[in-house]
């Protein structure tokens, strides 16, 4: 997927990646707590606790872990959840069916458990992870946690009990299903669900959908609409339509009628929608055309729905540049001037800087020509917008020079892979699958189709104005396969069984001997900006060499060799005195601090089990500041989150007692 996410659908219909933020820049997350996802609407990812410090982090250990295999029956052996704290309780997400979960802060154990029942609506939802929760309080007593669920449904529980509450929608559930505009007129389960955490602002509830990924979908499908809802009743207060209806701004951008088909800033009252690509991921020969608001950002004034502006990030988009990461939001000054900006960082490995009040771009972004499609049907954009500051932070296209370059035996051998398949700069189209002499074997896209960046986004730190984020370096191959039956029905479920566009995709990557990589290193990095700028203030490998990549190294005779990195998107957090990160999912089972100003490692240490998998958060809890991430179990066992926290003194006469996991909560409802 990189995973989660490729959502959106072909010509009919453009889904919303929920990451939709809302708020203005902040100072990251406040009075010890972490009551957003983000850390605060602004979705910084900071916090100023500095109780762990250059003196102390050393000493950083392990206070305790919450083991999902001691309360879910088979559970799943990785999430993505990021907790929230609030008031000294942890509240997330855990497993596909998504149970939400409340914690002790300080040592893990269980208060309670809450299960929807979706039955078929969740057997066949599209997107069965997710991420988080959200936490609304009138600031009298009445304290809700708000999610979505992977069938389509808008829950409210009491924080405190875990229970629905009562008032909110029926029995505190809202049928998303039923709110939807219905220019559709087919059965939407299985087309579209959610994976993200709402976001709450303004008394108000925003939820934006997941559809089903992939090169095999529909192009008949529902509309992944946003809709907005009243915190305390669950009535409907507005609905965007990411694919603008007939005579509506930007239906033009739809040519032949192919529309048919288909952070907030609390101080403003804006929301920031980052908009995802259009179905199918790499063929749009049904919606020529722009294709607006597929992947643009949009600015909407979250009391009323209305648009304020949006800029259009890739046109006719055909590579899965969708835009899965959070916008971030920041205050900067920038030759002199102060900016309320806005930074989205994308799959294409690009830094979005705009000026989040008036749309403006904080510097030029320039309508750059392209390579055009030859595949019959298609259309493509003939320019493509690309920023003129900050530089990209990952590798966009190929050429020779970025191939393996170890040793020029090992170039020659890249080079005899690569014949036969298509390559090039950022935004050279995927070609059809032909047979004869000159067949092609393929586009090798750069970055592929999971980034660059993905939904693990990035970070800001407003005290430097830096922007951290992680990225991979994967190439991906894709390939125009003919559909023999491209108007059969598709049946329900993921993937559909079939679909009516003409194409889909395919492709088999090139394989070096002794599964090296094709690409030289790193494989996987974390890139500072300094956005005052908009230059890289430090680039580092994510990690060291991982050891299966050390293995085939030496098998192919090569020592030596510089850290490569992990080949995974890390998971970062701002504080104070450090930018943590671990490597990733795909990455090594090791937590790192660096110094945020420099990139220098200043501490790692081992995970208890598997690597990192949701994103880290921080709070301070009775004195103590703990960092909290969900990592994979170990062989056989479910998911977890690490809690890690300076030990304290031991007491006189004795030792610590520590937290018991999770183990002697009590689950209620179910």
């Amino acid at each position: 997927m990189n995973r989660v996410l490729r959502q959106i659908c072909y010509a009919l219909l453009i889904a919303s990646f929920f990451f939709i933020l809302t708020t203005s820049a902040q100072q990251g997350a406040r009075n010890g707590e972490w009551r957003f996802y983000g850390g605060e609407l602004g979705s910084t990812r900071y916090s100023p606790l500095d109780q762990i410090n250059r003196d102390n982090i050393k000493d950083l250990k392990v206070a305790w872990t919450w083991k999902s295999d001691s309360l879910l029956p088979n559970p799943q052996i990785g999430s993505e959840t990021t907790p929230i704290m609030v008031n000294g309780v942890l509240y997330f997400t855990m497993d596909q069916r998504r149970y939400v979960i409340a914690a002790d802060a300080g040592t893990g154990e269980t208060l309670w458990i809450y299960r929807p029942n979706e039955g078929d609506r969740f057997t066949y939802a599209p997107r069965k992870v997710h991420r988080g929760v959200s936490y609304w309080t009138d600031g009298r007593g009445d304290e809700r946690i708000a999610f979505a669920t992977p069938g389509f449904q808008l829950v409210e529980l009491n924080a405190k009990t875990g229970v629905p509450v009562s008032s909110f929608g029926k029995d505190g559930i809202v049928d998303l299903f039923k709110e939807l505009d219905l220019d559709y007129k087919g059965d939407p389960m299985g087309k579209i669900g959610n994976s993200s955490p709402v976001v709450i602002s303004h008394d108000t509830v925003i939820v934006g959908p997941a559809l089903t990924p992939g090169g095999r979908v529909n192009k008949s499908n529902v509309k992944a609409d946003v809709m907005a809802f009243d915190v305390r009743s669950g009535k409907k207060k507005w609905t965007f339509h990411t694919i603008p209806r007939k005579g509506e701004p930007g239906y033009e951008t739809w040519l032949n009628g192919s529309a048919e088909y288909t952070g907030v800033d609390e101080e403003l009252g804006y929301v920031y929608l980052n908009i995802e690509s259009a179905t199918n991921d790499v063929y749009g020969g049904a919606r020529p055309g722009a294709n607006l608001y597929s992947d643009s950002l949009v600015c909407v004034d979250i009391r009323n729905g209305k648009m304020i502006w949006y800029f259009q990030l890739v046109h006719h988009d055909i590579w899965d540049y969708d835009m899965p990461p959070h916008p971030i939001l920041l205050d900067l000054t920038v030759d002199g001037r102060p900016v309320k900006a806005v930074v989205q960082v994308t799959k294409q490995a690009f830094a979005y800087a705009f000026d989040r009040v008036s749309g403006k771009p904080i510097w030029p972004i320039e309508e750059r020509p392209v390579p055009q499609t030859d595949a019959k049907g298609e259309w493509t954009s003939p320019t493509q917008p690309f920023p003129t500051k900050p530089p990209a932070f990952d590798v966009q296209g190929i050429t020779p020079d970025d191939l393996i370059n170890f040793t020029p035996a090992l170039r020659q051998q890249a080079l005899q892979v690569l014949e036969g398949y298509k390559y090039g700069p950022i935004y050279t189209p995927p070609p059809m699958a032909t047979t004869g002499p000159g067949a092609s074997k393929g586009l090798i896209q750069v970055p592929g189709l999971g980034g660059g960046a993905n939904w693990q986004s990035g970070a800001s730190d407003p005290e430097t104005g830096f922007v951290y984020v992680g990225s991979a370096t994967n190439p991906g191959t894709v390939l125009l396969n003919q559909n023999a039956n491209p108007t059969a029905t598709p049946g329900v479920g993921n993937p559909p069984a079939c679909c009516d566009s003409d194409y889909t995709m395919g492709g088999t990557a090139p394989q070096l001997p002794n599964g090296l990589r094709l690409l030289k290193p790193p494989y996987g990095r974390i890139t500072a900006y300094d956005m005052s700028k908009g230059t890289i203030a430090w680039q580092i490998p994510n990690g060291d060499t991982p050891p299966i990549i050390k293995a085939n190294l030496a098998a192919a005779g090569l020592t030596n060799v510089p850290p490569t990195g992990s080949p995974s998107q890390a998971g970062l957090l701002v504080t104070r005195n450090f930018l943590f990160a671990g490597e990733g999912a795909g990455g090594q089972p090791v937590f790192h601090a660096y110094d945020k100003k420099t990139g220098q490692s200043v501490w790692e240490a081992p995970m208890p089990a598997g690597p990192q998998t949701g994103l880290p958060m921080t709070y301070m809890h009775q004195g103590r500041q703990y960092v909290v991430l969900a990592a994979r179990g170990p062989q056989g066992g479910g998911a977890q989150l690490v809690a890690w926290a300076i030990a304290p003194p031991a007491p006189a006469g004795g030792g610590q007692r520590g937290g018991r996991g999770g183990r002697g909560g009590q689950p209620q409802p179910q």
